[in-house]
């Protein structure tokens, strides 16, 4: 009575056929040698096999099903199951057999893949292309007895005639895609070919100046090297001197825009890299004011106010209130670098450095914006402390506004003041009620007009809310002798003009969704825009089709520019008298 086991296994192929009979021979000698011959060639063999070879790589199984029986009938299986154990045991005792299982070893050994085409598998064994069998009839290996569920016997009835194989499979592990790097914590490595142009035009620009550059020669540097606006130079000089030694060497300079990646990062994370402060991860109004330093030290169109540095101060502000009012969507005062990305910053500062005429650029920078909101704070503060409280902005824009939308206002509900004075409206606070005042097409204006009307803060504007503030407009047109329209009647035009989704309701997204939104808060609380609005003047139709591009905010700018300049020439345009101005303070111009 014998148990004969095999198992081979290596790096590239694995033959794994276990099975454990229990085989009846008779005791002659010459049996009783074939098989211990062939399990003590097979255990030398494995032992030296696994023992010197690393179990990595593709694998290729050797089938149970390499050592099989002849189809029998399952009833003649279960009346005498010593059939099938008798001849697998006297296949095994086969010449044939063992010198097919020593090859299988010796090929197992070397490494050599199978072939496992067709029905039958085919290995040189002693001249031979089959395996050796007692039965001529029989194409490939028998079956050895099994439980039905997982006989291939009973799976080959349920297969179709291509997908038999020889029980010799050929398995192989799926092939893993190496997914290339995507994330790097300090950005992505510059290519060798960009960094050696760079280094190129790095040595170029140093090779003279082997001591440094000052700041006022870094200039070059920031525009030809690292093609970013030349407002940034200083604050670009500033981040690399850490030691405040006025000097930049070519190593500092290296070492941080070339092995600080800087070299490959779009312009907006180039620029927020180098205005941040080292501990921060979003910008404040503070770290725009190196920018401004640099444009009004360096720009053209900006040369006069040299001589007046208390209006080159209210200018810098003017301009980082406006940037922040358009690029800070969510209105914090901390603006990140998602949101500088989506901002057209960085196209003003680009425009800025082609321009010599500042007020060409009206993307924040605009000297002519600038006086237009400076003056018209300067009208309504009459006591000039630099605050406005509610009775001086009811005289906006020729008492345009009524009371109950300034209540809101100084409510704090659109936006919190940061004079830090009760009742009381700074300068950073007015720049955001006029730049929301006088285009309200924006998405900062409707956000801010949104929450006034907005009274109980539910995200949605009722029919109750609209008819409350115009009320008082009605009030007002009856007061000034004009036909009044009733409130059903401009409720049927808003829900008209502006199309929400629901007509109980109007939303923000809603307001966002059309192009006349702005009419709505005109038509609630400002009469005079309503009153325009209502007569459609043609001048103004026509130059809104002869310049698209321009906002409502650019043609108002303009027109007030004009007409403040006739007043500072002495000629009154508006309204009949000129603003004396309080010795103690200086016109803005």
């Amino acid at each position: 009575m014998y148990v004969i086991s095999l198992s081979i296994e290596g790096p590239k192929l694995s033959i794994r056929s276990e099975k454990r009979y229990t085989v009846a021979v008779e005791e002659s000698e010459s049996e009783r040698e074939l098989i211990v011959q062939f399990t003590a060639v097979y255990e030398i063999k494995r032992i030296s096999y696994t023992m010197d070879i690393d179990s990595a790589g593709e694998v290729t199984s050797l089938d149970p099903e390499l050592l099989q029986l002849p189809e029998l009938s399952l009833m003649a299986l279960k009346s005498s199951p010593q059939i099938a154990e008798e001849l697998f045991g006297q296949w095994l005792s086969l010449p044939e057999t063992r010198r097919l299982v020593k090859s299988l070893i010796d090929d197992a050994r070397a490494g050599t893949p199978f072939n496992a085409l067709g029905n039958s598998y085919n290995v040189n064994v002693g001249g031979s292309n089959a395996l050796p069998s007692m039965f001529p009839a029989v194409s490939t290996p028998p079956l050895s007895p099994r439980s039905s569920s997982g006989s291939p016997r009973m799976s080959k009835q349920r297969s179709s005639p291509s997908s038999l194989r020889s029980p010799l499979k050929l398995v192989t592990e799926p092939v893993r895609e190496v997914i290339p790097q995507f994330y790097f914590q300090n950005g992505r490595p510059p290519s060798n070919d960009l960094k050696e142009q760079c280094l190129s035009r790095i040595n170029d620009i140093f090779n003279n100046k082997p001591d440094g550059l000052r700041m006022h020669e870094f200039k070059s540097v920031t525009k030809e090297i690292c093609k970013l606006p030349t407002s940034l130079s200083s604050a670009f000089f500033r981040k690399i001197d850490t030691d405040c030694t006025g000097i930049v060497t070519r190593d500092a300079f290296v070492k941080y825009w070339v092995d600080g990646n800087m070299l490959t990062m779009d312009m907006a994370t180039q620029m927020f890299k180098i205005l941040k402060q080292p501990d921060r991860n979003y910008l404040s109004k503070v770290d725009f004011k190196p920018i401004l330093q640099e444009l009004l030290a360096s720009h053209p169109g900006l040369e006069f106010l040299q001589s007046t540095p208390e209006f080159q101060d209210r200018y810098a502000e003017t301009v980082i209130y406006r940037i922040f009012y358009y690029i800070n969507k969510s209105g914090n005062g901390c603006l990140t670098l998602r949101e500088l990305k989506r901002g057209n910053l960085i196209a003003a500062l680009q425009h800025a450095d082609v321009e010599e005429d500042i007020n060409k650029v009206l993307r924040y920078f605009s000297y002519e914006h600038f006086y237009v909101i400076y003056c018209k704070f300067w009208e309504l503060d009459t006591d000039h402390d630099f605050l406005i409280d509610k009775e001086n902005l009811v005289r906006y824009g020729n008492h345009a506004l009524t009371y109950r939308i300034v209540e809101r206002i100084f409510s704090q509900t659109p936006r919190k003041f940061t004079s830090k004075i009760e009742g009381k409206m700074g300068y950073e606070d007015f720049v955001y009620f006029m730049l929301s005042e006088e285009d309200k097409s924006s998405e900062p204006s409707l956000e801010y007009w949104f929450k006034c009307i907005d009274l109980d803060g539910n995200g949605v504007l009722t029919p109750n809310e609209l008819q409350f503030f115009y009320e008082e407009q009605l009030h007002r047109m009856e007061c000034l002798a004009q036909e009044p329209v009733l409130f059903e009647d401009i409720l049927c035009q808003i829900v008209d003009m502006i199309a929400p989704k629901s007509e109980d309701y109007i939303t923000l997204q809603d307001l966002k969704g059309c192009k006349l939104s702005g009419n709505v808060f005109n038509i609630l609380f400002n009469l005079n825009k309503f009153v325009a609005f209502e007569s459609r003047d043609p001048f103004l139709i026509r130059q809104e089709r002869e310049d698209p591009t321009l906002t409502d905010w650019d043609r108002f700018a303009h027109r007030e520019y004009i007409r403040l300049s006739m007043e500072e020439d002495g000629e009154d345009a508006s309204n009949g008298s000129i603003e004396v101005w309080d010795e103690s303070f200086e016109a803005p111009f």
